[in-house]
């Protein structure tokens, strides 16, 4: 019965191995995930308002990433030590319960998530490169014109809706 019990507990203590690492790929896809949609959403702003992006900030969204990204990483090696740490105390027979490791990883992880909130509700400024051009005003040339009209052909109609009304460009 005494080996049947020791195996279960190293089942149990891979299963939480296992999850550890689960936890730091999470951590590290999560990081590369938040580093490059920021990265996407800067060259978005900068393609559709004709500015150039202002530089990250150092509590910006590639900040956060790669935070996410080291701390998934560091994350790896300590579920080793624990695995390990664990499984030679099975092994002795004299098991003992260490809550520290879960503190500090829960902890780490509830401060980068603070941290990332501002991310989510404050806009960056933005530097114009053309001084006296604002983002609201869009020039009349770049809107498209709709007419009605009850004809079904018009010269310059590249789109024509089922009921007549033209879309010009």
């Amino acid at each position: 019965m005494q080996k049947i019990d020791r195996q279960r507990e190293h089942q149990a203590n891979e299963r939480t191995f296992l999850a550890w690492l689960r936890t730091a790929i999470a951590l590290i896809g999560f990081g590369f995930a938040i580093a490059r949609f920021g990265l996407f959403l800067r060259e978005l702003q900068s393609a559709l308002t004709h500015q150039d992006a202002a530089p990250p900030s150092f509590l910006s969204s590639q900040s956060i990433g790669i935070v996410l990204v080291m701390t998934g990483i560091v994350v790896i090696p300590l579920s080793v030590w624990r695995y390990n740490r664990v499984f030679s105390q099975i092994e002795r027979g004299d098991y003992q319960p260490n809550r520290l490791v879960v503190w500090v990883t829960a902890g780490v992880v509830t401060i980068l998530g603070i941290v990332s909130l501002p991310l989510m509700i404050w806009r960056q400024p933005t530097t114009s490169t053309q001084p006296h051009q604002s983002r609201a005003m869009i020039s009349p040339k770049h809107l498209p014109s709709f007419t009605t009209s009850t004809s079904t052909h018009h010269p310059r109609s590249r789109f024509v809706s089922r009921s007549g009304n033209h879309f010009n460009s």
